[in-house]
C-alpha cells in the first residue's frame, strides 16, 4: 500500500505521524482528519506488534548492590533480552518521550514516588499494558492486528476536511 505525503515534506509528514502517533498510545484515542487517521493506523498498528512480539523477552540477572550499611549485597534484577531491547529502541525511534503528569488530588510525595524509576513513561505503558493486552486478544481470537479502529465523524466546519477519531480498541 502506497503512503498518502498528506501534502508535507517527507521530515514534516513523519514529525506529524510521530507525534500523533504518541498521544494516541498516551491517551487511547485522538480526533484527526481522515487521511491522517489511515496514515497513522499501519503506523501505530506496527509500533504495538513490535512490543507483542517482543515483550516476553527478559534475562534474569544478579547484581551486586551497596545497601544503607555499606555491605555489598547480591540483588536479583529483571533486564530486557536482546529482542525485547531492539524492539524497545526501534519504538524509542517511532514515538516522542512523553512526560508523566502529576494528576489531579495527587501529592508531589506520592507523584515522585510514583515515577522515580519510571525512564521513559510511553514506552513503559506500551510494553506493560498494551503488550499484553493485545497478546492475550490475540490468542482469544487467533489473529494479531486490528488494533486502531477509525470511526468517521463529518467535516471540520472551518475547511470542511473530513474528519475522524482514531482509538485503539
Amino acid at each position: 500500500m502506497r503512503l498518502k505525503k498528506l501534502g508535507r515534506p517527507t521530515d514534516e509528514r513523519l514529525a506529524v505521524l510521530r507525534s500523533q502517533a504518541s498521544y494516541l498510545l498516551w491517551y487511547g484515542r485522538i480526533e484527526t482528519t481522515e487521511p491522517k487517521a489511515k496514515s497513522l493506523q499501519s503506523y501505530v498498528e506496527k509500533i504495538i506488534t513490535l512490543a507483542v512480539n517482543s515483550y516476553k523477552d527478559t534475562v534474569k540477572v544478579e547484581k551486586e548492590v551497596v545497601d544503607a550499611k555499606g555491605q555489598k549485597v547480591k540483588k536479583e534484577v529483571i533486564n530486557d533480552g536482546a529482542k525485547k531491547l531492539h524492539a524497545r529502541r526501534q519504538i524509542m525511534n517511532k514515538v516522542y518521550a512523553l512526560k508523566e503528569v502529576q494528576q489531579d488530588g495527587e501529592k508531589k510525595a506520592e507523584f515522585v514516588k510514583r515515577t522515580e524509576d519510571v525512564n521513559h513513561p510511553l514506552i513503559e505503558k506500551i510494553f506493560n499494558i498494551y503488550a499484553p493486552k493485545y497478546d492475550k486478544r490475540k490468542e482469544e481470537t487467533g489473529n494479531g492486528g486490528g488494533y486502531t479502529r477509525i470511526i468517521k465523524t463529518g467535516t471540520r466546519k472551518g475547511d470542511r476536511a473530513s474528519m475522524a477519531i482514531i482509538e485503539l480498541v
